[in-house]
């Protein structure tokens, strides 16, 4: 009798153990994105699963169906750790009909931040761990199969069954112990019904973006009254990384960032460059800045990668066909991308300047493969001293406030000793590693806010240095960081900047709602980054009115 009490115990002590790891497998996820256990305890598909090999008959079939049940709880806790990762890191859920394509991007990212190689290194090591949870998920099913007297003992439906309720039974109270009385949860369930709901919608998508493409301004004629108000001055358009409002408005980050906007207005005003500010919403945070890029480029909301893919796919005109319908010569110039971009062949500049397209040779800091201020230097010293004679117009993204924010530069005073960035080898493994940084979450978030500090630096600093009569320089933050940084709630707004020496220059984006100085105003309404185009073509052409389609 004895024995069969032992077994009985071992008997019961791997469906707790099944139990445990079901639940951890399936709410884990949960409690990364709130930062600690809860709000739900008990995932219900656990104790389903559980009670449903304890209920049902031995039967030579019971193998087969432990392994599929063990692998589909795998790639469910697969699924839901992406779509915590995606919750952490770009403020939306997982949509598994548009992000199954971002796997190459997390390995790039991840070879930037853990160094070349690493990336698919780290997706395997993912891959062997939930292989591992599978298999050991299996031989604990596979054990809840009565075996010799077990057999016996608990071979009786009305036993098995009087073990289920039982078990159910002692899980009831523990709604009592959650403050809130949430401690169950269906999370693949929900999961199930997300995606479900996402693959719906995405569906639609097609023909909602057509519409929309067919209801907004497609194209302008070329004449002499084209963004004529510019007076074929030069355009700098750059996107800073990771520039959200919440670098200006949150009290973790402001006492850094606001004297650092306030020094540049002061200098500028100085040097007689007057600056308006104003803020737009981004459509996406954490990354994917090229959502952002293409909605100031295009006028259109591209809030997702279909959108932006059928954007590419089409013949639509953006602000670089505006440009050059107004006599300018286009560049874009774009550190951060490794790979082939036929994206900017689509979008038809002039000259594409990409990381092998520059001649840097300065270290690469992590993700960042050169800092901003060689950035800037480039752009003054080899695209726009490489003229044709015609104004230019040139969009640059600059990286230095990307993710993982070490090491910190210093803006070097001396610009002409840049040349092909060697100088920056100073700053070759310099400062901590990601691996160090990142295990401290207070620490994270203030080299976010010194990294923003070292773009506005840069930025500051190419402006008193190379602004003249003949340029207008617009910098906008791409979209705001992860909510890692901004908390779940933030604005997705980001601050817009927008220099020139000509205080006439600015007219149109103080009539917008833009303000004076390098501070934005955080009680305005802003508008979205797809308003950008079609009122800045109007803004700047003569009439000041909206220009007739073709």
């Amino acid at each position: 009798m004895s024995s069969d009490v032992s077994r009985l115990k071992r008997f019961g002590v791997k469906g707790v153990a099944t139990l445990v790891l079901l639940n951890c497998l399936l709410l884990v996820p949960s409690w990364i994105v709130h930062g600690r256990p809860g709000p739900h305890l008990f995932a219900l598909e656990a104790g389903i699963v559980v009670g449903m090999f304890l209920v049902l008959p031995r039967h030579r079939l019971s193998r087969a169906l432990a392994l599929t049940v063990s692998a589909t709880t795998v790639v469910l806790a697969v699924l839901l750790l992406a779509d915590a990762t995606a919750r952490l890191s770009l403020g939306r859920p997982l949509n598994l009909y548009l992000d199954v394509r971002l796997v190459r991007s997390v390995s790039h990212l991840l070879d930037g931040n853990l160094g070349a190689g690493w990336g698919p290194v780290a997706l395997a090591a993912i891959g062997a761990v939930g292989a591992a949870a599978a298999w050991g998920l299996y031989r604990l099913l596979a054990s809840l199969r009565p075996r010799g007297r077990m057999r016996d003992l608990s071979g009786n439906w009305w036993l098995r069954g009087a073990l289920l309720v039982s078990a159910c039974t002692l899980l009831i109270p523990l709604r009592w112990i959650h403050p809130r009385g949430v401690v169950f949860a269906l999370p693949s369930v929900q999961l199930v019904r997300d995606q479900s709901a996402h693959l719906t919608r995405m569906l639609g998508e097609r023909e909602r973006f057509s519409a929309e493409m067919a209801a907004s301004p497609r194209a302008y004629r070329s004449d002499p009254s084209f963004l004529g108000r510019l007076g074929n001055r030069d355009v700098v358009l750059a996107f800073i990384e990771s520039y959200g409002v919440s670098a200006v408005e949150d009290a973790r980050y402001a006492p850094l960032v606001q004297p650092r906007l306030r020094a540049m207005e002061a200098a500028f005003d100085r040097a007689g460059i007057h600056v308006a500010t104003g803020l737009l919403v981004a459509p996406s945070q954490g990354g994917m800045s090229w959502l952002g890029h293409g909605s100031v480029l295009s006028g259109l909301w591209l809030e997702n990668q279909l959108r932006y893919d059928l954007l590419m796919a089409s013949d639509r005109a953006t602000l670089v066909d505006d440009f050059e319908a107004a006599g300018y010569r286009t560049a874009a110039l774009m550190p951060a991308i490794t790979l082939a971009w036929p994206e900017g062949q689509r979008l038809g500049y002039d000259q594409i300047w990409t990381y092998h397209d520059i001649d840097y040779a300065g270290p690469p800091l992590n993700w960042v493969t050169m800092p901003d201020q060689f950035t800037w230097s480039f752009l003054e010293n080899t695209i726009r001293a490489g003229g044709d004679g015609r104004p230019l117009f040139a969009e640059l993204g600059l990286i230095s406030s990307h993710a993982p924010w070490t090491p910190i530069l210093e803006v070097l005073d001396d610009w002409d000793a840049i040349g092909n960035g060697r100088v920056f080898q100073r700053w070759k493994d310099a400062g901590e590693s990601p691996e160090e940084l990142w295990r401290d979450v207070d620490r994270v978030r203030e080299h976010y806010a010194r990294s923003v500090g070292y773009a506005l630096d840069a930025l500051s600093g190419y402006a008193l240095r190379y602004l003249d009569e003949g340029t207008l320089l617009v910098a906008m933050g791409d979209h705001q960081p992860a909510p890692l940084i901004t908390g779940d709630s933030a604005s997705r707004a980001v601050p817009v900047h927008v220099m020139a020496t000509s205080p006439e220059l600015l007219g149109p984006f103080l009539d917008w709602g833009f303000t004076l100085g390098a501070t934005p105003s955080i009680e305005s309404s802003p508008r979205r980054m797809d308003a950008f185009r079609h009122w800045f073509v109007s803004a700047y052409s003569e009439p000041y009115a909206v220009v007739a389609q073709e």
